[in-house]
């Protein structure tokens, strides 16, 4: 514990650049719906945020909560009578994000997740080229997952793990997760008048993990309590994101936060480029090759995407998103990355100029090769 933690949370927030924020139900829903006084507070400080250049992505539970609400269900519903729910109620969650920050101006995009879009490379890739598409263009997306199709084993089980995983599709600084509490304990502060907040934590010990097992599990009333929050902050730790748990409840909970009020930073593991990159390197079997020329590795080396002018030659059949090896002019590995094409497709465009891909393909693509965000080159030798 630290008595310096609450301006680490704050400082950690104020020097962000790519932000997720967690809203669980139990915050933004009421007995009568979605808590517009509140949302409309949350949305005018997302937008103050937003004009400082910070990108925010927003992971939002409340759909089945609205939807058990428009068709009178009780709780303890099964999983179809769930996906009912959460059917019924996306159009009332999206409809009040839509209200809520349509007074700044600002466009607001769904995207429902399952756990496949995460975990398969060619769904992870789409979804971050559409979250970052969005981003370029304005919007705040707004994510869940999508219940309606989900299934008891592929549930990512609440959404502060979904959190997790968005914030490692979109590389994000720091994932916020605004809760019933104002962060981590060593004991239920409810029950246990002698327990003490965590400031910050450089490191989810057993003992944090086993203080959360117990009465702490319960916190909140979504799926997730936390034991679920903590187990998000592993994810975004393990992916260079920070976790910052803090009371959310409160009208503009993030003023608090940024003004050093009460809250748990949980730090990352490096950062989230060098997360991905080893990801890339080290995890990841190639499917296949792309051979490139001389001009192409200088370019590569300065840090710029690979174009298909400098492809050479492609080796195997392999799909797009699946890991290659990038061969340079001497014949030796230079490094490995995310295709961005199919190796047919790439074969009909190597060494061709990015304003002929259209023409080629028939169909319009992002000009890259291999994104430099998806490739990891490995060092000159001295």
């Amino acid at each position: 514990m630290s008595d310096n933690s609450t301006s680490a949370a704050g400082e950690r927030l104020r020097n962000t650049r790519r932000l997720v924020i967690k809203v669980g139900s139990a915050i933004l829903c009421g007995d009568d719906g979605v808590r517009q006084k509140w949302l409309a507070a949350l949305a005018e400080e997302i937008s103050a945020l937003r004009k400082t250049g910070v990108e925010i992505i927003i992971v939002s539970s409340g759909a089945i909560a609205l939807g058990r609400q428009q068709l009178k269900l009780g709780r303890g519903l099964r999983l179809d009578e769930k996906q009912a729910a959460s059917a019924a109620g996306q159009a009332s969650l999206m409809q009040a994000w839509q209200s809520a920050f349509s007074r700044h101006g600002l466009p607001v995009a769904q995207i429902l997740l399952t756990l496949d879009d995460t975990e398969d490379r060619r769904r992870y890739l789409n979804a971050r080229a559409t979250s970052r598409t969005l981003l370029d263009l304005g919007a705040v997306p707004i994510v869940n997952e999508n219940d309606t199709v989900a299934t008891s084993e592929i549930r990512y089980g609440d959404n502060d793990r979904l959190a997790a995983h968005v914030a490692q599709l979109v590389e994000a600084d720091t994932l916020l997760i605004l809760s019933d509490v104002d962060g981590v304990y060593d004991a239920d502060p409810r029950t246990n008048k002698d327990a003490k907040r965590f400031d910050v934590i450089d490191a989810i010990t057993p003992e944090i993990d086993q203080a959360a097992a117990g009465p702490n599990v319960t916190a909140g009333v979504g799926a997730g309590g936390m034991a679920s929050k903590l187990a998000a902050a592993k994810i975004a730790a393990q992916n260079g994101c920070a976790t910052i748990i803090a009371p959310g409840h409160i009208d503009a909970p993030l003023a608090p936060i940024l003004n050093g009020g009460p809250a748990t930073l949980i730090r990352e593991n490096g950062s989230a480029a060098k997360a991905r990159l080893r990801w890339i390197a080290g995890r990841l079997k190639p499917a296949g090759e792309i051979h490139i020329d001389a001009g192409a590795e200088k370019a590569l080396r300065a840090g710029a995407s690979l174009l298909p002018a400098g492809v050479t030659k492609v080796v195997s059949v392999f799909s797009r998103g699946d890991a290659v090896s990038i061969v340079g002019p001497s014949g030796g590995v230079i490094g490995q990355g995310l295709s961005a094409y199919h190796s047919d497709e790439l074969q009909s465009i190597a060494g061709r100029q990015s304003d002929e891909i259209e023409a080629l393909l028939g169909y319009k693509r992002r000009p890259a090769a291999i994104e430099k965000n998806d490739m990891a080159l490995h060092e000159i030798p001295k």
